[in-house]
């Protein structure tokens, strides 16, 4: 596939599911006032109703039964279930306490965590440039973790949390929106529970104590989540997985300008070391991949 018949809707959903997640740090800070708990639940509760109830209409229970016919996908769907809700929680909070260029950092480094874990634990080969690629990354992480004020927890737990969940993913035979509706249903009841049991104890205010403003908005964030997800699936099955990873870096771009011209967090010269760093490292991974993919795709057209 070349440059030039690239699908367009693919490029335009790529685009549209970064951007969206790049811009969510403005929307959680408007549920400030709410628990990040208490957001995450919801989250996953009206994601949940969304792509189940879609599903159900346009396959009725099929898509349930084909995925958990399938060996390891139940429990592998409900480990990494665990591992998207801890991701999001943290995300939330950290956005709410005020750590969004720490956030941003971490979207950053998940990429190349990506790398490490198909070398450990799927035993890929990294290209000499990769592996450089990697180690300039790792300094950058290294100096923010001796210079940034504070041992970087909150990148590190980020990029951790979705690097071992897109892992299992890879690995669980399933198709993404599936997926995520399996997912969210092993989530689905004891967020219900734990949201009904805050309402009756006086702790929650979805019924009467919040605005209805705030209540729309717990509500949509259930369609910010489950909407880039869908565009990005849809996305990587049109366009080149070369193009989706130089997107890739929209969103914590985007989280990163957020943090620092909205916010107004510290962006000081210590932490622009570590991000250039970790910058360079992925130019380096991003341009040899794409000069690999071209200089393959010749081979490729003409074995086909």
């Amino acid at each position: 596939m070349t440059a030039a018949t690239i699908d367009r809707r693919g490029l335009w959903a790529a685009a549209g599911s970064f951007v969206i997640w790049g811009l969510m740090p403005l929307y959680w800070h408007l549920l400030k006032n709410v628990p990040s708990l208490q957001i995450v639940m919801h989250r996953i509760v009206w994601s949940a109703l969304l792509v189940v109830i879609g599903l159900c209409l346009t396959q009725g229970l099929q898509w349930l039964r084909t995925a958990m016919a399938r060996p390891r996908v139940p429990w592998m769907l409900a480990l990494s279930g665990l591992l998207i809700a801890f991701n999001w929680g943290l995300y939330i909070w950290a956005v709410n306490a005020g750590h969004v260029v720490e956030t941003s950092l971490g979207y950053f480094i998940n990429p190349l965590l990506n790398v490490l874990l198909g070398v450990l634990l799927l035993r890929e080969r990294l290209t000499v440039a990769q592996w450089v690629s990697v180690a300039i990354a790792a300094a950058g992480v290294l100096w923010l973790t001796f210079n940034y004020g504070s041992f970087p927890w909150i990148a590190l737990s980020l990029a951790a949390s979705f690097g071992f969940y897109g892992f299992i993913r890879k690995l669980a035979v399933v198709d993404s929106i599936p997926g995520l509706a399996i997912e969210s249903l092993y989530l689905f009841l004891p967020a219900v529970a734990a949201l009904v049991w805050l309402e009756s104890h006086g702790s929650g205010g979805f019924v009467g104590s919040w605005s209805w403003q705030t209540d729309a908005l717990l509500v949509f964030g259930g369609v910010l989540t489950a909407l880039p997800l869908i565009g990005f699936s849809y996305a990587v099955r049109r366009i080149p997985y070369s193009v989706v990873g130089f997107m890739q870096y929209l969103a914590p771009t985007l989280q990163l300008l957020i943090g620092v011209l909205v916010f107004g967090e510290i962006f000081d010269r210590d932490r622009a070391i570590g991000f250039v760093f970790i910058w360079i490292g992925l130019a380096i991974f991003a341009i040899d991949g794409v000069w690999r993919s071209r200089k393959l795709a010749p081979i490729v057209a003409t074995e086909s």
